[in-house]
């Protein structure tokens, strides 16, 4: 079990640090982190809720508006760029929907995240379901659902083709299509299948529901392909999409790696729902902080996923007292956060897989493609 005091590189192994071990149970409880926080934080305004849906709805509708009238080639990457963005960003508004934080109440949840969702071929209740397992199990090296660090028996055993898709930028920035329908490696189920191995019985017909609706979305896409072509339709809605998944891959592995000093993973007893969340990581997206719905506060998000997005700011400042180091403050970005790409490079760099054995374990690097990275980088 690698532990405190192991003096390890820090590519290899954990990043030493004199004083302080992010791995300790931490001495406060949940209940201490609840009551630091102002009790409207709580509060769900519905109509607040559905002014940022139709904000980013009209802002959408406005940037197909500008490409078509101005459709050139100079305009098309910015639109590009934007529309993901919005795609992105409606993403959070469903993702609220599927924790409850969008509302109190379970309908207008459920039928704002299914438009919202299907809309950029999300399956609600599918996502809505795993992305709840991930919640439940935050930092759990053997039931936590997104992202997750892979043993290295099942890692030794990838082939080196799936290894470089998964580590090697920029394809695991485009991963998340394909995770909707296949999962990891390692773990079996589709989003889309109601007997997955994701969904037990009484959630099918949930499963069944959001399945038909992106179905239905799919086939009016493909229908607007034979109606005005499937370039306009690529343009339009495609390579949006795929700015859509860069986001998504980007913002939520952050959220979960990359932080300077390794982070500990946990299994066994040695984990807790608190211990999980602790793991997790606030970031600074500079301008977009506010046009993605403030996702960087992350922390107390994993806390407390019923708190809303346009608490979280003001949740997560006063919870710090109680914290204390087990937060870590994000570094402030400019405008565009291009300092999170050396992020990014240099974990999926050095954070490969975790020891099969130990309740306390720290992400370990593949040698081969931690050398392979380096070749590519001086060639």
């Amino acid at each position: 079990m690698e532990r405190k005091g192991e003096q390890m590189n820090g590519v290899h192994g954990i990043h030493t640090q004199h004083d302080f071990d992010p791995s300790a149970a931490p001495p406060f409880r949940i209940a201490e982190i609840r009551a630091a926080i102002p009790n409207h934080c709580w509060v769900k305004n519905p109509w607040r809720s559905m002014s940022y849906v139709f904000t980013d709805i009209l802002v959408v509708f406005v940037l197909v508006a500008a490409a078509l009238y101005f459709n050139n080639w100079y305009f098309w990457p910015l639109y590009w760029v934007g529309q993901g963005t919005m795609f992105w960003a409606l993403f959070v508004l469903g993702h609220d929907c599927g924790h409850g934080s969008f509302s109190d109440n379970p309908t207008l949840n459920s039928v704002v995240g299914h438009i919202l969702h299907s809309s950029i071929l999300v399956p609600y209740h599918g996502w809505r379901i795993s992305h709840r397992t991930h919640h439940q199990n935050h930092g759990n090296v053997e039931n936590d659902e997104s992202w997750v660090p892979l043993p290295e028996k099942i890692y030794k055993n990838l082939k080196i083709k799936t290894r470089l898709l998964r580590f090697i930028l920029p394809f695991p920035l485009f991963a998340y299509p394909i995770y909707l329908w296949l999962r990891t490696p390692g773990k079996k189920g589709s989003h889309f299948n109601p007997y997955s191995d994701l969904f037990v019985p009484n959630e099918r017909k949930f499963v069944m529901t959001s399945t038909a609706c992106w179905t239905v979305v799919a086939s009016f896409l493909v229908y607007l392909c034979f109606l005005i072509g499937p370039l306009q339709m690529l343009k339009l809605y495609g390579v949006p999409h795929l700015i859509f998944a860069v986001w998504l891959d980007g913002v939520t592995y952050l959220h979960h790696h990359g932080y300077k000093q390794k982070l500990p993973w946990y299994r066994g007893k040695e984990w807790s729902y608190l211990r999980g969340a602790l793991t997790t990581i606030d970031r600074d997206y500079g301008l977009f902080n506010k046009i993605h719905h403030d996702i960087g506060t992350h922390v107390i998000h994993h806390i407390f996923p019923q708190i809303p997005h346009y608490h979280l700011v003001e949740a997560t400042e006063a919870a710090k007292a109680v914290l204390g180091k087990y937060y870590r403050e994000p570094k402030k970005s400019g405008p565009i956060p291009f300092y999170l790409l050396n992020t990014l490079l240099r974990s999926f760099k050095e954070d490969h897989f975790v020891s099969d054995t130990g309740d306390i374990v720290y992400y370990q690097t593949d040698k081969d493609l931690y050398k392979f990275y380096k070749t590519t980088k001086s060639a």
